[in-house]
């Protein structure tokens, strides 16, 4: 038996993995086993969250919930979004402490992270909200005995504050786990930027290199408390997707800061080994009909975000087939066989595009203008048209194109 209990801890991640939330906007932070993305790759993005606060006036409220829930894209088949709401307690007032806790996620879905320096407030809002795995912040020296029996009562996450030193880190954890507590965040209590950075990499690399368990769970960071404005806020949470947090808290949400977060932490949890691809399938753009034009493409990224942005700024009805090459552009597909003749007819046949138009024309791009009679021995009856070779061309070549 000991030695099936030692198996477990021996093969358990060095950062224990663990989820806020629940449903749709569930988060799930840790797990990270790389100090250096190239080394392998990072696993879980850090979740963006934004402070509503018990002495905020219900506008304030509104307008921070409303702007999340607007700010949202899809990208590559992902949506880019914020998660989290930190609902921070200003007045020790438990009703409505909760009540704000309520009206946020019933108008967003939002996870959420509980903040107030009482344990009763905090009891009173996770006896009514636990179902939806808020994180409870934060246990210090003072309350970890309550707030880690509240937590293991609720089966909650728990979120642990130093005094801004990583010792005082370590014996909260090490309290909280003899406790039987698992799933803890970490705040350092540092707010000093420099220190902070620093500080993320000691507990990263104590983690992943050291096996030092009192250090291996994931991070929140307080960018909110670290700046002086939205903007130097975003600086400091760009800082922390870089390097290591689990969490990034702000004091608002607003577009202008968030999509440049969205896709720093895109791109940084981004596997290095593998190409970002979109999802093979026909996209249709500007709204199409029976006789709008056939474009095919690759399912590079950025092949299809420049190719479809394109189409779209045309304002011309435009079917999309993007047909899978394994992340590779137009001409290194073809070029390792991948955007044939052969596997583009084959796309085109199963991909159900012909149902979708009277016509049989198909565009390809102009660099592939090579795979072109083989395409047409592969449609039979179709008739196939060398679109531009630069992307910037196609509004001009939709706004003129006639089916053959």
């Amino acid at each position: 038996m000991w030695r099936s209990h030692l198996l477990a801890a021996e093969s358990a991640p060095p950062i224990r993995p663990l989820t806020i939330g629940t449903g749709e906007y569930a988060l799930k932070i840790g797990g990270e086993t790389v100090l250096f993305r190239h080394e392998k790759t990072f696993v879980n993005p850090p979740g963006l969250a934004a402070v509503v606060s018990t002495d905020e006036d219900d506008a304030s409220v509104t307008g921070k919930m409303n702007r999340m829930k607007e700010a949202q894209y899809d990208r590559v088949g992902l949506k880019l979004r914020a998660e989290l709401f930190a609902i921070k307690d200003a007045s020790g007032d438990a009703g409505k402490f909760t009540a704000l806790a309520k009206k946020v996620v019933e108008g967003t879905g939002a996870s959420l992270i509980l903040m107030s320096d009482s344990v009763d407030v905090l009891k009173a809002a996770v006896a009514d909200l636990k179902d939806k795995k808020p994180l409870i912040y934060a246990a210090t020296a003072a309350n970890a005995d309550a707030l880690g029996e509240l937590a293991k009562e609720a089966d909650c996450p728990l979120a642990v504050k130093g005094d801004g030193s990583l010792d005082s880190v370590i014996a909260l954890t090490e309290k909280l786990t003899g406790m039987g507590l698992k799933d803890l965040v970490i705040d350092t209590g540092t707010r000093d930027l420099k220190k902070a950075f620093e500080e993320q990499i000691q507990i990263r690399r104590s983690a992943l290199k050291d096996r030092f368990r009192p250090l291996g769970f994931p991070t929140i960071i307080f960018a909110n408390e670290m700046a002086s404005g939205l903007m130097e806020e975003s600086l400091v949470a760009a800082t922390f997707v870089a390097k290591y947090g689990g969490v990034l808290v702000l004091s608002d949400f607003q577009a202008d800061s968030l999509f440049p977060l969205f896709l720093d932490r895109l791109n940084i949890y981004t596997d290095p080994q593998r190409p970002m691809t979109a999802e093979q399938g026909i996209y249709p753009l500007n709204n199409p009909d029976e006789n709008s034009p056939v474009l095919v493409t690759c399912n590079f990224s950025l092949t299809f975000f420049i190719v479809s942005g394109e189409i779209e700024s045309s304002r011309v009805p435009t079917w999309l087939c993007v047909q899978d090459t394994e992340g590779l552009s137009v001409m290194t597909a073809w070029a390792a066989g991948k955007f044939s003749g052969e596997s583009v007819g084959s796309f085109i046949n199963k991909c159900g595009i012909k149902d979708k138009v009277k016509h049989k024309s198909l565009v390809i791009p102009g660099y592939a203008a090579g795979i072109s009679g083989e395409l047409e021995e592969e449609l039979g009856g179709w008739s196939i048209q060398v679109g531009p070779r630069e992307a910037s061309q196609i509004p001009k070549f939709l706004k003129a194109w006639k089916a053959a």
